[in-house]
């Protein structure tokens, strides 16, 4: 890749985070336009329903005098090609004369990957696809895989970056289930509260307002309703106001409590507060009708189908692969995890998991009583570990932040 290339693809990159948290259930994407080696347009998806970021970019050229007409237009996302909320993007493209198209990375969807390259192919537009070897042209584009080279279409890290930029959304569109991260902040010896439930503060301020963004990118929250009766959270993060200036984040976050038997109380702040109407409280079968009844006055109650339900004991368990399936169903990408041991070791020991979010505090809590952050039986042996890829450690104050995929 060239300098200025790589370049162009960096600033559309950071053009696409401007919409972190505000896309879903449409991916954030970044766009610049450059004519004769000069920036002439800029432009990022800001909201699903508002023009895509090839389309903001346009607009900005116009808007300042410039004819995009024999311009390069560097997007981080294949453009899209078939009608949704919006146009087509393909269709602006041609339209406006673009000769030359370069793509950070191709659309997940596996029904519509390569489609464009060979729309603008067709209209006679230069596609180029970032890779390890550079910008490849057209003909090593996904459309024609079988003419590629060998490595020539390996991702490069600009690549790598576009792609990981969207990996909920990504997930999302091809499974149709949400991408689940679960987060925890914890002891360096794996605690996250006393016996007693003591846990504020385990880790510093910063590493809890890092928590807080890990919040603002997801589309819901997810809690067992032991951690609802321990700490009564509010499951908010602080208002912030959106691009568009009307709405702020707190108008679309969802807040998702496991609690089969209806235990979560009227006056728990996710069932009181003004957000009540985004809470819903999973519950199964057996729960009592007067609690149901009474929650579902104030927030969406579902039922979900209980594991074992057939034995009618105490410790049965919601389907969470149900549940995952359900919440994809309603546009649910990305789900953050943050209940205590039993819910995460639920998800991470269940397969259910893509990434795990892990703050260490430089604190030994020690104790055999002690809440574990990931409970559950475990593994038998060390064979059926888990293992973590992808492996990233970041400092934050005095605390440490891991993050990687779950194998």
């Amino acid at each position: 890749m060239s300098l200025s290339d790589a370049q162009f693809m960096r600033l559309a990159l950071c053009l696409a985070q401007r919409g972190y948290g505000m896309t879903s259930p449409n991916p954030m994407v970044g766009a610049v336009l450059v004519k004769g080696g000069k920036i002439i347009g800029r432009g990022w998806h800001r909201r699903a329903g508002l023009p895509h970021a090839e389309i903001e970019a346009l607009h900005d050229a116009q808007k300042h005098g410039h004819h995009p007409k024999g311009a390069t237009l560097y997007v981080t996302l294949e453009p899209c090609s078939t009608h949704g909320r919006t146009p087509p993007c393909t269709d602006a493209i041609i339209a406006a004369g673009i000769k030359r198209v370069v793509i950070g990375t191709t659309d997940p969807n596996p029904k519509h990957a390569g489609r464009t390259f060979k729309i603008l192919r067709r209209a006679e537009v230069e596609v180029g696809l970032a890779g390890s070897a550079g910008i490849l042209p057209a003909a090593f584009s996904p459309a024609n895989r079988a003419t590629r080279r060998q490595d020539a279409g390996a991702p490069g890290a600009l690549a790598r970056e576009c792609g990981r930029l969207n990996e909920a959304f990504n997930h999302w569109i091809v499974h149709r289930t949400p991408f689940v991260t679960v987060k925890a902040a914890m002891t360096l010896d794996g605690k996250i509260a006393t016996a007693g439930g003591e846990s504020k503060w385990i880790t510093s301020g910063p590493a809890r307002v890092c928590g807080l963004k890990w919040r603002q990118g997801a589309d819901a929250i997810l809690v067992g309703v032991n951690t609802i009766l321990a700490d009564n959270p509010s499951l908010t993060i602080r208002s912030r106001k959106s691009e568009a200036g009307s709405q702020n984040k707190h108008s679309r976050l969802r807040r998702i409590i496991l609690d089969s038997l209806a235990r979560t109380p009227v006056t728990a702040k996710v069932v009181s507060d003004e957000f009540a109407a985004l809470t819903t409280v999973v519950i199964s079968k057996r729960a009592p009708k007067s609690r149901v009844a009474a929650l579902a006055k104030r927030v969406n109650v579902i039922v979900a189908p209980a594991i074992n339900s057939i034995l009618k004991t105490q410790d049965s368990k919601l389907d969470l692969g149900w549940l995952l399936k359900r919440l994809g169903a309603e546009n649910i990408t990305s789900l953050l995890v943050e209940g205590g041991g039993e819910v995460n070791a639920s998800f991470l020991l269940g397969g259910l998991a893509q990434r795990v979010a892990f703050f260490y505090a430089p604190k030994i809590l020690g104790g055999r009583d002690a809440r574990k952050a990931v409970a559950g039986e475990g593994a038998k042996s060390l064979s059926e570990a888990h293992q973590l890829r992808d492996v990233e450690w970041k400092r934050i104050g005095p605390d440490l932040l891991l993050t990687a995929r779950v194998a």
